[in-house]
């Protein structure tokens, strides 16, 4: 897929850049071309003869390069990629980016650009969780910029925590996607997969069943057609799909903070279970079994997410797409919910022990729409995942 493709890659400053050269050498044998671009700031942790020497091309370094200027304008090269990919993308070039600001090479590449822009983080777990960082992210995705990442793991700087740059093997899978034609390539989807937990106090939780695996195998799909997938997923067993935006979290507050920090999209996807309920008085330190003595949970509504996207008054997703996991009367139930919540398609299906289902490799569903309800076979969720991909894409498609 990125055969004959040519990547403008922009090196931002941060340790993380080392990762570039493998990145260069991956894409180099998948046929693209790489254009590298780098900061002041790259150069102190990555030479340009390392980069120049895996892309084959010279290295970029300053707007006011005579010679390059003569060969090819800075305009030009902003114009002439397939993609532009920001990676590592640090606070300081995100923030440039949001603002518009032109100082030097590599955000006035940005800013003249008319191709799509993917940007990779990296940057230590503070400057990620900085509010200014948050709204810079958030300018850029409503600008249309792709994001991808960052991982949560161990970092350079001793700390733990969202921040670190995904591996070379994911970016790759993103551009491949980026760069494809399916049918739903320019087009945004939410995806929120897996349980929530929900705290008692710092050791217990309240907890669901749910694998994430449906919701997981859902976004790949997705992300074959060629669509931007934003996957937010609770604490699933599963291993998360690469090529995608993925977004951690624990509980219902967490997980509502971040869909509604991933809007707009085209299309939402809710396959996650999440909790109806959780803990009011959810203890701070552990609590003490004492004989004879119940402890007293106090419960209290979670956010209805699903209903809260498919009733905003502005930036409604064109789809929206909710689950219904039940034991009883399915289609009765599952039709009952998509009139109270306002979605446009319901997908249900029968989680009763005896079925296997939850937990399990296979499903079985009924998707409910205005058109009434439609069995599907039994099939594996992979399948499931793809049938109702080529439907979204479909339904996106005639709008």
């Amino acid at each position: 897929m990125l055969g004959g493709k040519r990547i403008l890659l922009i090196i931002g400053g941060g340790i993380a850049a080392y990762k570039t050269l493998e990145l260069i050498r991956r894409l180099r044998e998948r046929g693209a071309a790489v254009t590298p671009v780098m900061t002041a700031a790259a150069s102190q942790f990555v030479t340009p003869m390392s980069v120049s020497a895996l892309a084959g091309e010279a290295v970029h370094r300053e707007l006011f390069d005579l010679t390059s200027e003569a060969e090819m304008g800075h305009i030009q090269l902003s114009r002439v990629a397939d993609l532009v990919l920001v990676c590592p993308a640090t606070a300081d070039l995100m923030a440039k980016m949001a603002q518009g600001l032109a100082g030097d090479l590599a955000s006035t590449l940005l800013l003249a650009t008319d191709t799509p822009v993917m940007v990779v983080p990296a940057m230590n777990v503070r400057m990620w969780d900085h509010p200014a960082t948050q709204r810079n992210l958030a300018t850029l995705r409503g600008d249309g910029v792709t994001v991808l990442g960052p991982d949560s793991g161990d970092m350079a700087c001793g700390e733990y925590g969202p921040g670190r740059l995904v591996e070379v093997p994911q970016i790759l899978a993103a551009l491949e996607t980026a760069l494809s034609d399916g049918p739903l390539k320019g087009r945004r989807v939410l995806v929120t997969s897996g349980p929530t937990h929900e705290p008692i106090d710092p050791v217990r939780y309240i907890a669901n069943r749910s694998s994430g695996a449906q919701g997981t195998a859902i976004a790949a799909a997705l992300r074959d057609l060629g669509a931007e997938v934003v996957f937010i997923t609770g604490p699933a067993e599963v291993a998360r799909p690469s090529g995608v935006e993925v977004i951690e979290v624990q509980s219902a507050i967490e997980m509502r903070a971040a869909v509604m920090g991933a809007l707009p999209v085209d299309a939402g996807v809710f396959a996650a279970a999440v909790a109806d309920w959780r803990v009011e008085n959810a203890g701070g330190s552990k609590i003490k079994k004492i004989a004879g003595q119940m402890p007293t949970l106090c419960f209290t509504e979670n956010p209805d997410i699903l209903a809260e996207v498919s009733n905003l008054p502005e930036g409604r997703p064109e789809l929206v797409v909710g689950f219904a996991a039940e034991t009883d009367d399915v289609v009765a139930h599952a039709t009952d919910k998509r009139l109270r919540k306002g979605c446009d398609w319901i997908v249900a299906n029968d989680v009763s022990p005896a079925t296997g289902i939850m937990g399990g490799p296979e499903n079985a569903i009924v998707l409910i729409s205005d058109s009434g309800a439609e069995t599907w076979p039994r099939m594996g969720k992979s399948d499931v995942a793809r049938q109702l991909a080529e439907r979204i894409a479909a339904r996106l498609g005639a709008q």
